[in-house]
Formats: structure tokens, C-alpha cells, sequence
């Protein structure tokens, strides 16, 4: 009876892993986008992360946002988009699932700039 009590444990706890890699860690996707820089600002209550917004351009049919909110991890490529804001950028993203407040507060986080302009 034990073993079976274990066996169970093991596997709710290897269940959890796994959706929690998943659902925190697993990049979901990744792209381009392109557009003026907006802002990038530093903020949070408990942890301070970089946030910013890229506003796109271009006719899109329907109901569809022309900014694109997302955060950055790395100080170093946070302070160079802040020295250039109001320029155009081509920004490399990686998108998640859920978000962790450690991260950023968007699901999308910039890794990179492509191009700047």
C-alpha cells in the first residue's frame, strides 16, 4: 500500500513539474515585431521589471491592436531601447503561456533588436 501511495505522489508531483515548465517556461513562440517605440519604463511593487510598448503601423481589418506590450529581462538592452525611444525597431520576441511576476507582466518578452532605424 505504500508503494502505491508513493507511486501516486510521484506522479502528481511530476504532473505538476510538467505543467509548470509548461506553462512558465516552455517558449510557445517567437517572431519579429516592427514599429516605434513607444515607451520602456521600470516598475513593480515587489519585483521591478522593464516593460514597454511598441506602436505598429500598417490597416488591419477587424479589431486588432497596433501596440505590442511587452517586457525585457536584460538591463543592458532595456536601457539602450530607453535611450532610443521614438525610434523604429525591429524587436525579436519570445512568447509564453503564463506570465511570472520575476519576469515581466506581459506573456511577450523582447530578447533582442534586430534592426533600429
Amino acid at each position: 500500500m505504500r508503494k502505491i501511495i508513493l507511486v501516486v505522489i510521484i506522479v502528481i508531483i511530476t504532473g505538476f513539474a510538467i505543467f509548470f515548465y509548461w506553462k512558465y517556461y516552455f517558449v510557445f513562440g517567437e517572431g519579429v515585431k516592427s514599429g516605434h517605440l513607444n515607451y520602456v519604463v521600470l516598475k513593480g511593487d515587489v519585483w521591478k521589471t522593464y516593460e514597454g510598448k511598441l506602436i505598429q503601423e500598417g490597416i488591419r481589418p477587424g479589431i486588432q491592436s497596433y501596440e505590442f506590450e511587452f517586457s525585457i529581462v536584460r538591463k543592458d538592452l532595456a536601457e539602450k531601447l530607453m535611450a532610443n525611444s521614438g525610434k523604429i525597431f525591429d524587436l525579436h520576441y519570445n512568447e509564453y503561456h503564463g506570465v511570472v511576476p520575476w519576469r515581466g507582466n506581459t506573456r511577450y518578452i523582447v530578447d533582442s533588436i534586430v534592426s533600429m532605424k
